[in-house]
């Protein structure tokens, strides 16, 4: 009888500035020991981080077929719109994927190809050919073989990990645990390749430690390393990342005046429009934004359109995100506040359950609220880069839970219009404040 061959091939595509300078990587392994049996890489020019991302899926696939035909072939990848559309789960709308995705579904038949979205710290052999490509493009060249550390590389962490007992990255569910052992070892922090597409970059890259903000487990994610292994600790795995994007100016942004959900819902004016302008060029650059979740509020929606528009992705509005009603507040200063409603403005910075004269919202059911949203939005984004784009009080309650500050902490932080903030949510519980009121992209 023949022996059946099965083959995993993991594919990664990313571009520099989506559409950018952009490249693949695609890898095949022999399940049963992990052995490299072919690599493919490409600078492809300029184009779309999912381009790519098809792009290494067909080359891994050929090269799979061009050493076996007859292989069954598990394919792994850590874009869900690739392995979901490719599963037939999610239609195909974009006209730049439809020949893409039909090319690969004609490299071998159907029944012998299956596939896995998996989490990008388990994709970083195909990862590393994907920004080798970039770089060679860079330097106005083309990936060779004979150039590349990708496989060095991820033979090094298989190794520490130990023999595989499974299909090739159930073997590898200890990654973190790696580079823990690593980081031990070398005496300095461990962490990932810089990636040039979708997910997290320099940036929002893991930190060494997380601060001690817990929150509820995603309802699927990454598994842990054992516990109770001398040395290794859990596998965090790749965290949801929500960058927090407060919008660009209002007409009454300069003048500091209450403006919630309760009031006239002002638009962007010219200078917002500029930052709004600013703040995309300055995503686009880095890369990471995967999707994009807006306040209904216009300010927001304007300031997230703007950014979709350069990154070429669309908005998906969230009513959880929107700012706190500020009552008999809105469209007032906090002095003309203090002047009409000295008491109620006491309780209110006394107490973050007293709410705004007139029906407004307290800080303990904007809490409640914003943190039921971030519930939502980690469980459907699960190890992802997100741009929220909000408001104030929602960004600065999302950075006290994560941080596990006092509800007072809402009056020490400084957010200006059109500024970044970013917070990493991990399968363990932990969240890890990684950047707060960056306004370098306005100067």
């Amino acid at each position: 009888m023949q022996r059946l061959v099965r083959f995993v091939v993991e594919a990664d595509g990313g571009s520099r500035g989506n559409p950018g300078p952009a490249g693949y990587g695609a890898v095949v392994l022999d399940p049963a020991t992990g052995e490299t049996l072919a690599e493919r890489a490409e600078y492809i020019g300029v184009a779309t981080n999912n381009v790519a991302e098809y792009k290494g899926l067909i080359a891994g696939l050929k090269a799979a077929r061009e050493l076996a035909p007859d292989a069954m072939v598990q394919v792994r990848m850590d874009s869900k719109l690739v392995v979901e559309q490719m599963s037939g789960r999610w239609k195909i709308k974009h006209p730049d994927m439809k020949p893409l995705a039909a090319e690969a579904a004609t490299i071998l038949p159907r029944s012998q190809v299956t596939y896995e979205w998996i989490p990008r710290e388990r994709n970083k052999h195909a990862d590393r050919l994907a920004n080798e490509a970039m770089d060679a493009g860079k330097r106005g060249k083309q990936w060779e073989p004979s150039a590349s550390s990708a496989a060095l590389d991820t033979s090094a962490a298989r190794a520490l990990a130990g023999p595989p007992s499974g299909p090739v990255g159930d073997a590898a569910k200890g990654a973190a645990a790696v580079r823990a052992a690593l980081a031990t070892s070398s005496g300095t922090p461990a962490t990932a390749p810089a990636r040039g597409e979708a997910g997290a970059d320099a940036l929002f890259a893991e930190p060494g430690a997380t601060a001690s903000g817990r929150i509820p487990a995603p309802a699927a994610g990454p598994a842990q390393a054992s516990a109770g292994t001398p040395g290794w600790g859990p596998d965090m795995g790749t965290p949801a990342t929500f960058v927090l994007l407060r919008h660009g100016e209002t007409a009454l942004t300069p003048q500091k005046r209450f403006s919630g959900s309760g009031g006239t819902d002002p638009e962007l004016s010219p200078a917002g429009r500029r930052q709004a302008s600013a703040v995309a060029e300055a995503l686009a650059a880095r890369g990471t934004i995967q999707t994009i979740v807006s306040s209904p509020l216009r300010r927001c929606r304007e300031t997230a359109q703007a950014v979709a528009d350069r990154l070429g992705l669309e908005v998906t509005v969230e009513e959880g995100l929107r700012e706190v009603d500020f009552g008999a507040w809105e469209g007032l200063t906090f002095a003309e506040v203090r002047e009409r409603f000295p008491d109620d403005l006491q309780a209110w910075l006394d107490s973050p359950k007293a709410a705004p004269t007139g029906g407004g919202e307290s800080f303990t059911a904007a809490t409640r609220r914003i943190s039921a949203t971030r519930e939502r939005l980690l469980a459907a984004h699960a190890g992802r880069t997100v741009l929220l784009v909000t408001h104030v009080t929602p960004v600065k309650i999302l950075v006290r839970l994560a941080l596990g500050a006092p509800p007072e902490s809402l009056f020490r932080m400084e957010l200006s219009a059109a500024s970044l903030s970013a917070v990493a949510y991990y399968a363990d519980g932990n969240a890890s404040v990684r950047l707060l009121n960056d306004t370098s992209h306005l100067r």
